[in-house]
C-alpha cells in the first residue's frame, strides 16, 4: 500500500472548527466529542508523541475517570483510526503509538496551521517586494475559517495552542498591513486597520500602522487623537507609556516628516539595476540564514559568504539580494566571477559589464552616491583582484554594499564573514517529525519529487532518505545530484551505493556550470588551486574518520614517520611535526577543512565527500598504506597514553578524550586487523580495556579481543616487548567466562616471559572472575589478591575497586558478612575516589548484598536504590556477567526485608 501517496490527499483543519477532509474532498466525520478531543490534541503536537497519561488528563479533564483509563483511551484511539480509515485505505496508520505515547503522522502541507506557518515564513524570507509579501500573506490568512480550534475554546489543554496561533495570525495581519502601506494602499487598508485596533486597542504596532494610514489619507488630526487614546489606555490599564516605535511615528506625524510618505522612486537620470536571475525553484532550509545575512549586510558594507563547494553560497546570496531589493533604490547587480580569466583587469571588466558601462576605469564615478548592492559571486579564482576592487569601490562610493561568495575570505578591512553551513540532517534516532523537518530532508524530498514523479516522503522511505542526507553531510548540491538518481535507483539502493558516490552522483542539471554537474567536478574545482603542501595535508587528513586534533594532524600528516611520535603532557606529539600549520590554516580559510573549538583544543574535520575524495587522491599519490599505518600507530600510542594518565588521577579528562576519538580508535583497530598486525591490535585492545569497561561497552570489548586473538597465529609482525600479551587479559574482563580463561592463562604465560608491568593484574583479575563466577572461591581469591597487590603498586583506582568488589562477593558467598562489608566498603571508597560511577554502582550492589547477609534489610534496600541511580547516571546497566550477582543480591535484600517469605 502506498500510504505516502494517500496521505498527500488528507487534510486537517484547525484554523477554525476542527475539520478532516479526504483526498476526494469529502468531509470525514469524526464521531463523539472525546475522539475529536484526542485528534485535536494530537494535531496540536504536530507529529510529536503525546504520553497516554497526558491524553487521559486532557480528554477527561474535570470528569470522573473511567475504571480503566488506559483501556478507555485505547478505545477512543481505535474509533479515531476507524474514522480516518473511512477517508481512504491506510488512514488508520496515521495514528501511531510507541513507548513515548501516541502521535499523528502528518506532513506539513496536510495541516492548515503548518501551511500557514510555512507561508508566513516564505513571506518573511522570500518576499522581495511589498506586492509579493502581501500576496503570500493573503494566501496565509485565507486559510483561517474562524478562531483556532474553535470547538475547544473552553478546553484547558487547547489554550496554549490557541493563544500561539492567534498571536501568529495577528502578526501576519500586521505584516500584511505594512506591505500594503508600502504599496500605497492606505485608503483601502484603513477600515481593516481601524477594526483591528478596535479589537486590540493596546497593540502598539497596529496603532503605529494606523497612524501612518490616517496621515497618508490626510487625517492628521485623527492620527493624533488615536495616539492620545493609546497613551491614555496604556496609563490607565497597565500603568505604562507608549513604546519607542509608535512614539517615533507620532513625532513624525507632528512634524509632517516626509519619511511617512510612500518610498520615493529611483532618482531621474540614474538607471536602477535589477539584473538578478529569477530562481527556478524555492530556497529550502535557509529561512533563518536569509534573515541573518540580511541583518549582517545592514550593519557591514561588505559581507562574504564562505563555505565549501556546493553548500549553497550563490543561492543564499541571491535570496538575500532579492530580499533587499527595496533597500537599494539604485539597484542590485550580480557579477559572476567563477569563470573570470586570471588577468588583472578581468574582475574590473566583469563588474563594468554588470553595471552596464564600458568604462572600467570610471567605475567609482559610474556608481555615484546612490545606494546599490553589488553581488560578487564565486570570487575564489580571482580573490586578490576581487578584494582589491571591492575595497576601492567601497571607499569611493559611500552608498555601495558588497555581498560576495567565495571559498576564501577577501581579507580586507571592514569585511564581515558568514560561513554557510550544510543543511541540518536528522540524527539516526530522530523521531518521524524531526526527520520531516530537517532542512536536508526537505530539500532532498522536494528535488526527488521533481525528478521522480510519484515520489513522496513517507514512513516506508524516511530512514533511507535520512541516511542519504547524513552520508552527504547535508550539502545541498550533493543532495540535488543524489535526488536525480531516485527515479532510476530508488532511495534505499541509492543509500547503499554512496560508498561509491563519485560514480553515482554524475547527473547534474544541464544548465548548471560544468563544475557543478558532478560531485567529482565540484571537488576538482576546489582541489586545482591548492599548492602541494595544502594537497598533502588535505589528502592525509582523510584517514581520520573522526576528525583530528592539532597534535594528530602534525603527527600523521607531516613527513615524519611513527618513530618520531612521543608522549607529552598533553598526549601524543610528533617530535618532527613539519610545517603543516600554515597549509592547514589555508585549508580552513578555503572551507575545505572545518575547525571547531573543543575543551581539548581545535579539532579539524572533513565533510564525508571531501574525505572520500581525499582518500582517492591519497591512493593516487601512493601514500595510502603509509598514512593508515601512521594513523594506527598514533592512536594506539594515544590510547596507551590515556590509559597511563587514568592511573594517576586524570581519568575523567582522558575518558572524554577517548570518547572524542572513538571513530579514529575504531579505524586504527580495524586497520591493524586488516593488515594482520597482531602486535598493534593487542596493544590497542589492552590500552582500551578499561575505557570500554567504564563506558559499559562490554560487547565491543569482547568482540575486539576475539578479533585480535584471531590473528595472533597469522600475524605479519613479531613483537616481544610485552604489551601484546596483555590484550587478551584486559579486554575480556566484562565476560568472565570459561571460554576466556584459556586466553587469560595464555596471557599469563606470555607475561611471565615478557613481564610487562601493565598486563599482569588484568590477567590475574580475569582468572579470578572466571573462578569466582563458576563457584571456585579458593583459586578466585588467590588470583584476585594477586591482582590487588599489583593495583596497590600501580595506583589504578578503578581496577582496585573492581578487585575489592569481587573479593567482597567471594567473602559473601563464603558466608563471611563482616569481611564482605569491609571489602565492599573499601571498594566503594576506591570507586568514588576514581570518580567512576559504574564502579560505584557495582560496589554499592556488593555492599547491599553484604548488609542483607548481615540481616540489615533496610540499609541493604537503600544501598540497592543508590546503586541503581549510580548506574543510570553512568548509562551503564549491569553487563550479562554482572546480572547474576545483581539478581542474587536483589533476592537477598528482599528476603532480609521479609524473613517470612
Amino acid at each position: 500500500m502506498d500510504r505516502a501517496g494517500y496521505r498527500d490527499g488528507m487534510r486537517f483543519g484547525v484554523l477554525g472548527p476542527l475539520r478532516v477532509t479526504a483526498a476526494d474532498g469529502r468531509a470525514v466525520r469524526v464521531p463523539e466529542a472525546k475522539v475529536r478531543a484526542v485528534l485535536a490534541n494530537l494535531l496540536m503536537h504536530e507529529g510529536r508523541p503525546v504520553p497516554a497519561a497526558r491524553l487521559i488528563d486532557d480528554v477527561w479533564d474535570g470528569e470522573r475517570l473511567p475504571a480503566r483509563p488506559g483501556a478507555a483511551l485505547q478505545a477512543k484511539v481505535s474509533q479515531l483510526r476507524r474514522a480516518l480509515e473511512a477517508a481512504g485505505p491506510g488512514g488508520r496508520d496515521l495514528v501511531v503509538s510507541g513507548p513515548s505515547g501516541y502521535a499523528l503522522l502528518v506532513a506539513g502541507a496536510e495541516v492548515d496551521a503548518i501551511r500557514f506557518a510555512e507561508l508566513l515564513a516564505q513571506a518573511r524570507s522570500y518576499g522581495t517586494d511589498p506586492r509579493r509579501r502581501a500576496a503570500l500573506l493573503d494566501e496565509a490568512l485565507e486559510l483561517w475559517r474562524g478562531p483556532a480550534f474553535a470547538d475547544f475554546a473552553d478546553a484547558p489543554f487547547a489554550r496554549p495552542a490557541i493563544m500561539r496561533l492567534e498571536e501568529e495570525r495577528l502578526a501576519a495581519q500586521e505584516e500584511r498591513a505594512h506591505a500594503r502601506l508600502a504599496l500605497g494602499e492606505h485608503d483601502a487598508l484603513l477600515p481593516e486597520l481601524t477594526g483591528l485596533v478596535a479589537r486590540h486597542p493596546l497593540r502598539e504596532r497596529l496603532r503605529a500602522l494606523q497612524l501612518k494610514a490616517l496621515y497618508r489619507t490626510g487625517r492628521q488630526g485623527e492620527a493624533l487623537e488615536s495616539f492620545e487614546e493609546l497613551r491614555r489606555r496604556l496609563r490607565d490599564e497597565l500603568g505604562a507609556d507608549p513604546g519607542p516605535e509608535v512614539v517615533a511615528v507620532h513625532q513624525a506625524v507632528l512634524r509632517q516628516d516626509p519619511l511617512l510618505d510612500a518610498p520615493p522612486a529611483a532618482p531621474p537620470g540614474r538607471r536602477a539595476l535589477a539584473v538578478l536571475p529569477a530562481p527556478l525553484n524555492g530556497l529550502i532550509g535557509r529561512e533563518s540564514a536569509v534573515d541573518e545575512v540580511a541583518a549582517l549586510l545592514s550593519a557591514h558594507r561588505m559581507v562574504t559568504l564562505t563555505g565549501p563547494g556546493g553548500v549553497g553560497k550563490t543561492r543564499l546570496a541571491l535570496a538575500v539580494a532579492d530580499r533587499l531589493t527595496d533597500r537599494f533604490p539604485q539597484g542590485t547587480a550580480l557579477v559572476e566571477l567563477a569563470a573570470a580569466p586570471a588577468r588583472p583587469e578581468a574582475v574590473t571588466d566583469a563588474v563594468a559589464a554588470a553595471l552596464g558601462t564600458r568604462h572600467g576605469d570610471r567605475l567609482a564615478a559610474e556608481l555615484g552616491p546612490g545606494e546599490r548592492l553589488l553581488v560578487l559571486d564565486g570570487c575564489e579564482p580571482v580573490i586578490e583582484q576581487a578584494a582589491e576592487l571591492a575595497e576601492r569601490l567601497l571607499r569611493a562610493a559611500p552608498g555601495l554594499r558588497v555581498l560576495a561568495t567565495s571559498q576564501l575570505p577577501a581579507g580586507i578591512s571592514g569585511e564581515a564573514l558568514w560561513a554557510v553551513p550544510p543543511l541540518d540532517v536528522p540524527p539516526p534516532d530522530a523521531a518521524p517529525r524531526a526527520v520531516q523537518e530537517a532542512g536536508a530532508v526537505r530539500l532532498f524530498a522536494a528535488r526527488a519529487a521533481a525528478a521522480a514523479p510519484g515520489f513522496a516522503l513517507g514512513a516506508d522511505n524516511a530512514a533511507a532518505v535520512a541516511a542519504v542526507c547524513r552520508r552527504l553531510d547535508g550539502v545541498p548540491l550533493a543532495l540535488e545530484l543524489a535526488a536525480t538518481r531516485v527515479r532510476a535507483l530508488g532511495v534505499q539502493r541509492l543509500a547503499d551505493l554512496l560508498d561509491d558516490r563519485f560514480r553515482v552522483l554524475t547527473q547534474g542539471a544541464r544548465n548548471a556550470p560544468a563544475r557543478q554537474r558532478t560531485l567529482r567536478a565540484v571537488l576538482d574545482w576546489s582541489w586545482e588551486p591548492l599548492d602541494e603542501p595544502e594537497r598533502a595535508v588535505l589528502r592525509r587528513l582523510a584517514v581520520h574518520p573522526g576528525g583530528a586534533s592539532l597534535n594528530a594532524v602534525e603527527a600523521v600528516c607531516s613527513d615524519g614517520g611513527p618513530e618520531s611520535f612521543g608522549k607529552g603532557p598533553g598526549g601524543v606529539v610528533s617530535e618532527e611535526p613539519g610545517d603543516v600549520l600554515e597549509p592547514l590554516a589555508r585549508l580552513v580559510d578555503r572551507s575545505l577543512v572545518t575547525m571547531t573549538e573543543t575543551e581539548h583544543g581545535p579539532r579539524y574535520r572533513l565533510l564525508e565527500s571531501v574525505a572520500a575524495y581525499g582518500v582517492e587522491r591519497l591512493r593516487e599519490a601512493g601514500e595510502h598504506a603509509e598514512m593508515v599505518r601512521r594513523r594506527d600507530a598514533y592512536y594506539t600510542m594515544l590510547a596507551e597514553c590515556a590509559e597511563a594518565y587514568q592511573r594517576i588521577g586524570s581519568e575523567g579528562e582522558w575518558l572524554a578524550v577517548l570518547d572524542t576519538e572513538t571513530g579514529n580508535l575504531r579505524a586504527a583497530l580495524d586497520g591493524a586487523l586488516l593488515r594482520r598486525d597482531a602486535a598493534l591490535a593487542l596493544r590497542l585492545v589492552t590500552a582500551l580495556a578499561w575505557y570500554w569497561v567504564r563506558r559499559g561497552r562490554c560487547g565491543e570489548a569482547d568482540r575486539s579481543l576475539a578479533d585480535a586473538l584471531g590473528i595472533v597465529g597469522e600475524s605479519t609482525t613479531h613483537d616481544d616487548d610485552g604489551p601484546s600479551a596483555a590484550g587478551p587479559c584486559g579486554e575480556a574482563l566484562p565476560s568472565g567466562t570459561r571460554e576466556r580463561a584459556v586466553a587469560w592463562r595464555s596471557g599469563l604465560g606470555l607475561l611471565d616471559r615478557t613481564a610487562p608491568y601493565e598486563g599482569r593484574p588484568f590477567a590475574e583479575l580475569g582468572l579470578g572472575l572466571v573462578a569466582r563466577r563458576t563457584g571456585r572461591l579458593e583459586p578466585a581469591e588467590r588470583h584476585l589478591n594477586a591482582a590487588l597487590d599489583w593495583c596497590g603498586q600501580d595506583g589504578f583506582l578503578t581496577v582496585e575497586a573492581l578487585v575489592l568488589t569481587e573479593l567482597g562477593f567471594a567473602a559473601e558467598l563464603r558466608g563471611a558478612p563482616e569481611e564482605a562489608l569491609a571489602r565492599h566498603g573499601k571498594a566503594l571508597a576506591a570507586a568514588r575516589a576514581a570518580g567512576d560511577a559504574r564502579a560505584v554502582g557495582y560496589a554499592l550492589e556488593g555492599l547491599a548484598g553484604a548488609h542483607a547477609l548481615a540481616g540489615d534489610g533496610g540499609t541493604a534496600a537503600r544501598l540497592l536504590e543508590e546503586a541503581t541511580a549510580a548506574r543510570a547516571g553512568a548509562g551503564a546497566p549491569p553487563s550479562p556477567a554482572e546480572r547474576g550477582d545483581v539478581d542474587r543480591v536483589t533476592a537477598a535484600v528482599s528476603a532480609a526485608l521479609d524473613p517470612a517469605r
